[in-house]
């Protein structure tokens, strides 16, 4: 009989840097004596970022992508691994981090602007076409599947569904609990059951035309918020008993995971954007969060602090309360910093260089959740306690056992149905 397990591992937050490469558009914006490149990279330290300001300071990440680095090669270098990953029943959480206009929206995928473009396509439809060849596939074939979305922005630390009906006035609202086990839940939101990767774009592409985006002399349709897309997949598949001859008996067991990707609002100093009346709330809403976030941050990166700390300030903003498996808690989670190489931004890459190095430090454990059909059902659990009762009942009535000798493997039977670590061997009492 199959039983409710968890495999556990334990991992630090992975953080790649991402390089935008100049546009036309940066080139025709920014002040000419500000273009300068101030980023590099060699081949003889790959992962490591130089900044050439008043003083060369180095970094150094899980990857770093230079400004040639396309769409494609961030997803089969950093991202497909975490699908994979998502597949065998982790929890996931993608982040993009950056200043404003530092191509964190066209990294993930969460505009409709880049749909028609396949060398163009982000993290989200990439993975997206991953998720959906390996549930068609024959390998899986046996397994069922079911697969559900939502998407929320956070807005002046609002949460509103951008997957719901009607406009944003009317809209249901969305709000954070926790349950007895002190797992996070986003109560109110909806989740929409999805059969193809087209119903999934067409949802996300929906969300995204209704997020709040509004024109900056940074960026023409900067976020005016934090947006987080989720899939949840729920998998059961046919767990055969150990010790059986053959395949069939055993029981189905459901494999339950989420994968966040989050688009996080970019950061920036009101000044240089020119905001003005709801810019300016907005603004301030975004930076207040992404300061929450950051302070999360540097309290489980750092270890003397995370060792110390007798508080996390998950509580501090929406953003943070919505991320709080993911960063310290039961998540596989991997961090995008999108940085500008011109002079001109010099101050606000060195703010997201410092942010994401930070990250790197912060543990989390990730855990796999299997479980039988009934298992947190209370009269299955009944009838289970009183069929072990009468099986060690009978062994202890069978020939050559009494009670005293058979006691070891009467923890020994208990142990393999209530799914602990079990061991092949019996007592060499019994054995004789």
């Amino acid at each position: 009989m199959v039983h409710a397990t968890k495999e556990k591992e334990s991992s630090t937050v992975q953080v790649a840097l991402r390089i935008k490469p100049l546009t036309t558009d940066d080139l025709a914006n920014l002040p000419s004596r500000f273009q300068k490149n101030v980023l590099s990279t060699t081949q003889f330290a790959p992962n490591q970022v130089m900044v050439h300001g008043e003083k060369k300071q180095s970094w150094t990440f899980d990857k770093v992508f230079g400004p040639e680095a396309s769409q494609k090669d961030i997803y089969d270098q950093i991202v497909k691994n975490m699908v994979d990953k998502f597949l065998e029943g982790f929890n996931v959480t993608i982040l993009a981090y950056g200043q404003t206009s530092s191509g964190k929206t066209y990294t993930m995928g969460t505009s409709n602007e880049y749909s028609q473009l396949p060398e163009s396509k982000g993290i989200i439809p990439r993975s997206m076409a991953t998720l959906f060849s390996y549930v068609n596939s024959t390998q899986y074939k046996s397994r069922k599947f079911v697969i559900k979305v939502s998407f929320v922005e956070i807005y002046n630390e609002d949460l509103i569904d951008l997957l719901a009906e009607g406009d944003y006035e009317s809209r249901p609202s969305v709000t954070i609990r926790e349950d007895s086990k002190g797992n996070v839940i986003w109560s109110g939101l909806q989740e929409i059951k999805v059969n193809s990767i087209e119903e999934v774009m067409g949802h996300l592409m929906r969300g995204s035309m209704s997020r709040q985006v509004s024109a900056t002399e940074m960026n023409s349709q900067s976020s005016r918020s934090h947006a987080i897309f989720s899939v949840m997949l729920s998998q059961q598949k046919f767990v055969t008993d150990f010790g059986k001859k053959n395949n069939e008996e055993g029981d189905w067991v459901t494999v339950t995971s989420k994968f966040h990707f989050v688009d996080l609002a970019g950061s920036e100093r009101l000044k240089r954007t020119s905001a003005i009346g709801d810019r300016v709330k907005e603004g301030i809403s975004i930076n207040s969060g992404l300061l929450a976030l950051g302070n999360v941050i540097s309290v489980l990166g750092d270890p003397a602090k995370a060792k110390n700390a007798m508080h996390i300030p998950y509580r501090d903003s929406k953003l943070t309360r919505l991320l709080q498996d993911s960063l310290g808690g039961n998540a596989k989670t991997l961090m995008i910093a999108c940085v500008s190489p011109a002079e001109y931004n010099i101050n606000e890459t060195i703010s997201t260089l410092k942010y994401a190095n930070r990250a790197r430090n912060i543990k989390n454990s990730a855990i796999v959740n299997k479980e039988e059909p009934g298992w947190q059902d209370i009269e299955h659990l009944q009838n289970l306690v009183l069929k072990l009762r009468a099986d060690i009942k009978a062994l202890k009535d069978s020939d050559g056992l009494n009670s005293t000798s058979f006691q070891p493997d009467a923890i020994y039977l208990q142990q393999n149905y209530f799914g602990y670590e079990t061991t092949d061997s019996i007592s060499e009492e019994n054995k004789d």
